[in-house]
């Protein structure tokens, strides 16, 4: 049975398709609206050329503006496959022709036609679908407070640096603190006494020692910067939006670790030390819910970005580096469970160990581990069965 090639550049109000037959020449190129009428027209044309011959859809996008198209498809029983948009840049230099839309989907499709490894999209569950878009947020509210704590710090600094220096701004404390003093005057005229019983009622963990250490910096200022009084109402101003995004990260937090809790695999999941319902909810959403369209352990781990890749050149073997792409949340999920894991995990602090008595640095043994932690993890979701620190005993027969 042969074969032809659907490439789509995606974009927000309209699409451009371009499908190739198996000798590379187009026989349909057309721009359609982001619409499901357009879209449905388009897919039909398409299988009405493809008669019945096999079609793949080839994308470099697997959500957001071409969500509607990917649903239609999968609804049609379509093979789609994601090219990663870096692939396609890098590809378009060696192709001629100088209109955007169009030619970047003659690149999608013809790439889609030479190359075998290209990743199969897949349509994920619904609960997946949800925690992608609450993990979404959640980054997005982190970002926010990144940025905002950035700013604070650097006012706060500008106008009172001692107290910059002496309390964590990442506290709850330290940001109710400021939401009420600012400089170093009203601080020394507070009193620790007074910031005591200010803080307490406002239920801050040990009163006592943050207003200590904030008349302690206070005495050591006495002169008022230009514009304190401007400085200071912007400090209170960002510690209170400070406050008000770490609610909502907590809101999103629960939300998260309540729709986590409903997925099948949630209990296998968070059995393995390191892994709570934030790292997990971050693995369903990349992974789209399962683990379909990774066969082996090798090519979760090739995707997670833990797994060295080859650089031989000439007579040169062996020689690994880092890889350059791979899915950096998924990453994140299993380096910084790793970390964890090695304090309240007896077996990966042994195999860390042994790491560091090899030589390998605390990255190198971290990485290490979290690639072998990939086996586990995707063997303990192939079998059905949770973590446990010693291995089941295998009965004889």
């Amino acid at each position: 049975m042969s074969r032809i090639w659907a490439g789509t550049d995606c974009g927000k109000a309209y699409h451009h398709c371009l499908v190739l037959d198996a000798e590379g020449d187009t026989v349909l190129s057309r721009r359609v609206a982001n619409d499901e009428p357009e879209l449905l027209e388009l897919i039909g044309d398409v299988l009405d050329i493809a008669d019945d011959d096999r079609v793949t859809w080839a994308m470099d996008m697997t959500g957001g503006e071409p969500a509607l198209l990917i649903e239609l498809l999968i609804a049609h029983g379509q093979e789609l496959v994601y090219i990663p948009g870096i692939a396609v840049n890098r590809a378009t230099d060696s192709y001629r022709g100088a209109g955007k839309t169009d030619a970047r989907a003659k690149v999608i499709a013809d790439q889609a036609r030479m190359r075998r490894d290209l990743q199969p999209i897949r349509p994920g569950d619904e609960t997946a679908m949800e925690l992608r878009l609450l993990t979404e947020r959640r980054s997005d509210l982190v970002e926010d407070r990144t940025r905002t704590l950035n700013r604070l710090k650097a006012l706060l600094s500008s106008m009172f640096p001692a107290l910059e220096r002496a309390l964590d701004m990442g506290r709850v404390g330290t940001l109710v603190l400021l939401t009420g003093y600012q400089s170093p005057a009203t601080i020394r005229r507070a009193g620790t006494r007074r910031l005591t019983t200010w803080l307490r009622n406002r239920r801050v963990y040990r009163p006592e020692v943050l207003a200590a250490t904030a008349v302690e910096a206070a005495e050591r200022q006495y002169t008022a910067v230009a514009g304190e009084t401007a400085i200071a109402k912007m400090v209170h101003t960002l510690a209170r939006e400070v406050i008000a995004v770490n609610e909502k990260i907590a809101e999103t937090d629960k939300l998260i670790e309540g729709r986590f809790r409903e997925h099948e695999l949630a209990d296998v999941i968070t059995s393995l030390p390191g892994i709570g319902a934030i790292l997990g909810a971050e693995l369903l959403a990349a992974t789209g819910g399962s683990l379909d369209a990774f066969p082996t352990p090798d090519r979760l781990a090739a995707f997670a970005g833990v797994a060295p890749a080859p650089r031989d050149s000439g007579q040169v073997s062996g020689n690994l580096h880092r890889p350059k792409r791979y899915h950096r949340r998924v990453q994140r999920v299993f380096y910084q469970s790793a970390l964890v894991s090695i304090r309240c995990d007896p077996n990966s602090r042994r195999f860390y160990d042994r790491k560091r008595a090899e030589g390998k640095r605390h990255v190198q043994a971290v990485l290490a581990l979290a690639r072998r932690r990939v086996n586990v993890l995707w063997a303990l979701i192939r079998d059905r069965r949770c973590y446990s620190i010693t291995p089941p005993i295998a009965h004889a027969t």
